[in-house]
């Protein structure tokens, strides 16, 4: 497999890049983004993931490892094919799509073409578990992201026992009590482990 490409950028297309190395010229598929910051002539480094089908080996291109990693992930969930991946990152920013999955925000999702409703929603339920914490950039509250405690109460609820319904209704009845800044996980877990507490 072919990691990534170092040469000269020989050419650019709408969707696409060739890159000289070693004399050969490759050609690499490649996101809007990714093509803004290739100059025709210049040197360029691309992370690659190649594609392998019956008929058609296929090179895509990132501006990153970050980027490609996260372009690889998205091709396990089902129904989600290389072209797809690259939509969703031509529309977003790998962080942006993974406070997306992680925080459940189908709205965010279903901006890409050719994802619905549906589609979201298997991206979440696939991939919520396994796209991990999000770091916070400027030191938030329990080194997770705002938006995606949701998912992590509802994952420590189901983890002590609760059911998947118990554990929506309680993540429900915490997010009401929010009242500006949003606490640290643990501590709306343990609000959660009350309110469920008083039901049982």
């Amino acid at each position: 497999m072919i990691a990534s490409v170092r040469g000269l950028v020989a050419a650019i297309a709408p969707d696409s890049a060739v890159i000289e190395v070693g004399g050969v010229g490759l050609q690499v598929q490649c996101a809007p983004a990714t093509l803004a910051g290739l100059r025709t002539g210049a040197e360029a480094r691309l992370a690659t993931s190649m594609v392998v089908r019956e008929d058609s080996l296929t090179l895509y291109g990132f501006a990153d490892d970050d980027e490609k990693h996260l372009f690889e992930l998205l091709q396990t969930a089902s129904g989600v094919g290389p072209r797809l991946a690259q939509a969703i990152l031509a529309v977003h920013q790998p962080d942006t799509v993974r406070r997306a999955i992680a925080g459940s925000d189908l709205a965010t999702l279903i901006r890409v073409p050719g994802i619905g409703k549906k589609g979201a929603e298997k991206l979440v339920i696939e991939l919520r578990d396994r796209i991990g914490p999000m770091p916070l950039g400027d030191g938030g509250p329990a080194g997770v992201l705002n938006g995606a405690w949701q998912e992590q109460v509802r994952q420590g609820v189901l983890a002590l026992g609760w059911t998947p319904v118990q554990a929506e209704q309680a993540v429900a009845a915490v997010a009401e009590s929010i009242d500006g800044e949003v606490p640290p996980v643990p501590v709306l877990l343990r609000q959660a482990i009350r309110l469920l507490g008083k039901t049982r």
